[in-house]
Formats: structure tokens, sequence, C-alpha cells
């Protein structure tokens, strides 16, 4: 087992394990701990930082059944047609994603399918949702509808672990598997897995290391993914 690296950061040292192996949860779901170095993570959480700022400032989103979301989000780059849950502007081509998501995303879907798949070498994200889930914050189980084509999804963990409960593409119960995701891990889902009930019923709080400058704690959960033109 390789012994954990430290980085110094504005509030102490980020332990960094690198000694978790690659797995592939579910057919096209693959989960890839430690693919954030300590400098990528506290690089990432620094541009989070500064991407939520006015109408795209972290809120607690109105779901369309009149419930409130626990879990804080913005959404950047294109949105959907309809504003999500409350965003104030509605999709348009010339909001870009920012270039550091672009290819955080692409980097991703390499990196869980390989260089020679054919979702690296045709995946063209457009949108990223950022995600704070707090110590009391959790996500029910639900399916990724809005877009409207296949391409996977390409989730990253900074900041507290939590449980990412994977599903099936049925319904919201059993058979799942429950997946500790650390700070800089990657999971992506797509294939025949794209379109399975996901979710997170918890966070552990103090989990993450202060040293990358989430001030009260918390994760950070950014997923990039591609929306295409409704025909």
């Amino acid at each position: 087992m390789r012994r954990p690296t430290r980085l110094q950061g504005p509030g102490g040292p980020v332990l960094f394990t690198p000694e978790r192996e690659t797995v592939e949860v579910a057919p096209g779901a693959v989960h890839v701990p430690g693919w954030l170095s300590p400098e990528e993570q506290l690089n990432l959480v620094r541009r989070c930082r500064g991407w939520v700022q006015g109408s795209r400032s972290l809120q607690n989103r109105t779901l369309p059944g009149g419930g409130v979301m626990s879990v804080k989000s913005t959404v950047l780059g294109r949105t959907w047609a309809e504003p999500w849950h409350g965003q104030d502007h509605e999709a348009d081509a010339s909001d870009p994603l920012p270039g550091d998501l672009l290819e955080l995303g692409q980097r991703g879907v390499a990196s869980a399918y390989g260089q020679d798949s054919p979702e690296a070498a045709s995946f063209m994200p457009t949108t990223a949702l950022i995600n704070f889930y707090d110590a009391h914050a959790h996500m029910g189980m639900h399916q990724d509808l809005d877009e409207t084509g296949p391409d996977p999804i390409v989730s990253v963990s900074l900041g507290d672990t939590c449980v990412f409960r994977f599903g099936n593409s049925e319904h919201r119960g059993p058979p799942y598997h429950d997946v500790e995701l650390h700070s800089g891990d990657l999971f992506v889902f797509g294939r025949s897995s794209r379109w399975a009930f996901h979710g997170v019923p918890g966070v552990q709080t103090g989990s993450g290391d202060p040293g990358l400058g989430l001030r009260h704690g918390g994760r950070l959960n950014i997923t990039v993914r591609s929306l295409r033109d409704r025909n």
C-alpha cells in the first residue's frame, strides 16, 4: 500500500489516499477512486467559489411537486428550455460551459471507459450542476431524465465522503449498490446504466479535510453532462 500524500491548503494539510482501485459497479457505471490529485481538488474548489456568484449562487431549489431540496445547487453552461428549479434564465447556446469543466468531463469519460472508447471520442458536455451537501442534506433516488440523449453523466466529489446509492433502471428499490465516494473520486455512468436510479442517503460529516477550503465542511459534487437540442 502506498503511503498517503499531503498537500498544504488554506486550512491545513489535505490528505490524499490513492490505494483504492477502479471498479465497474454495474455495466457502464465506473468508480475511479482518487482520480483528482490534491492540487486539482484545491483548484476546483477555488474555481467553484468563483462560479457560484450572483444568479449562479447555490440555492435550495423548489421541486415541481412543491418540495424543497435539502441540497443547494446551481447550473453552469446551458440550462433547460424551462427554468431549472427556479434558475432565472433559459437554455442559450451562447452560454458556454466553463472550459475547465468541459475538459474535466471529457477527461472523466476517457478515464472511465478508455481513451479509445466511442464515448471518449464523442462526448461534448454543455452543462454542469454544482451541488452542495451540508450535514443534513441528502438526495432521494431519481433518474437523470432531463437530457435528451444517452451521453454519460460524469460526477466528481470534493470534501466530505458520501454514500452514493446506485440502483437499477426499473424502479427506486433494490437491487442497488452503496458506494463510498471520497474527495477526488470520479463516478461515470452511461451505456446500459445511463438511466439507473441513484441518490445520496447521507454525508459523513467531518470526514473531509479542512485543507480543501470548504469553510463549513460539507460535500461539493459536480456533475457534467450534455444537453442536446430538442427536435
